[in-house]
C-alpha cells in the first residue's frame, strides 16, 4: 500500500511541476510592482518646487499654456531652446508623455543643465527627456528634426536667428512657441516681424499670464 501512494505522489510531481502547481496565482501578482502614478508624481514634484523656480524660469501658468498646447494638437516631437533648470520642459515632457512623445532640450549652462537633468528625473519624466549641454546657436541649425512643437527661452537677440533655424524643420500642423515676447527687448521685434511675413505661418500672442508667449502655427502646404 505504502509502495502505491508512493508511485501515485511521483506520478502526481511529474504531472504537476513544483513551480507552476504550489505557487497560487495570488502570490505570484503580489510579487509585481505596483503600477507608477506620473500624474501625481509630477503634481507632488511641482508642488514641492512652488516658489523656488527663479533662475530664468516660466511661471507655471506659462508652463500650462504649453501643456494644454501639447496635448490639444497631439504634439509627439518638441525641441526647447533654453532649459534652464527645468520648469517649462517639465510642462512640456509630462503633456509629451500622453501623447507619446519625446523632448529635446538645448542648455548652454552646466550648472543649470545639471539641475534640470536631476529635476527632470525628480518629477519622473527622465524617459521622455533628451537634454543636451550645448551652445543652441550652434546646435540649432546641426538638429536633423523633424518636430512638431518648439519652445524658445533663450537669449532675445537671438530669436530670429533660431526662429529661421528652426521652422523648415517644423512639421505642417506644427506650433513653434517662444517666451517673454511682450516689450521691446532687442530681437523679439524682428523675430515677430520675420515670421508675420512668412506665407505658410500664422501668429498670434498669449497675453494672460503677463510674460507673452507667441505661438506661430505652421499652415500645410496648398
Amino acid at each position: 500500500m505504502k509502495n502505491r501512494l508512493g508511485i501515485m505522489a511521483a506520478l502526481l510531481f511529474w504531472a504537476f511541476p513544483f513551480s507552476a502547481a504550489l505557487i497560487p496565482a495570488q502570490s505570484q501578482a503580489q510579487t509585481e510592482p505596483p503600477p507608477v502614478n506620473r500624474d501625481e508624481t509630477v503634481r507632488s514634484f511641482l508642488q514641492s518646487m512652488r516658489g523656488r523656480w527663479h533662475d530664468m524660469n516660466v511661471s507655471s501658468a506659462d508652463g500650462r499654456i504649453l501643456y494644454d498646447l501639447i496635448i490639444k494638437h497631439g504634439y509627439t516631437r518638441a525641441l526647447e531652446i533654453g532649459t534652464s533648470t527645468g520648469h517649462s520642459g517639465i510642462w512640456i515632457a509630462w503633456a509629451l508623455s500622453k501623447t507619446g512623445g519625446k523632448l529635446l532640450t538645448v542648455e548652454i549652462d552646466e550648472d543649470r543643465y545639471n539641475l534640470a537633468v536631476e529635476n527632470f528625473r525628480r518629477a519622473g519624466l527622465s524617459d521622455f527627456v533628451d537634454a543636451r549641454l550645448a551652445d543652441a546657436h550652434e546646435l540649432v541649425p546641426r538638429l536633423p528634426g523633424p518636430f512638431d512643437f518648439v519652445f524658445c527661452d533663450a537669449d532675445k537677440d537671438w530669436y530670429p536667428e533660431y526662429f529661421k533655424a528652426a521652422w523648415p524643420k517644423l512639421k505642417a500642423g506644427g506650433c513653434y512657441t517662444a517666451h517673454n515676447v511682450i516689450g521691446w527687448m532687442s530681437g523679439i521685434r524682428e523675430f515677430l516681424d520675420y515670421a508675420r511675413t512668412l506665407p505658410d505661418a500664422e501668429t498670434s500672442i498669449d497675453r494672460t499670464t503677463g510674460s507673452g508667449i507667441s505661438m506661430t502655427f505652421k499652415r500645410p502646404a496648398k
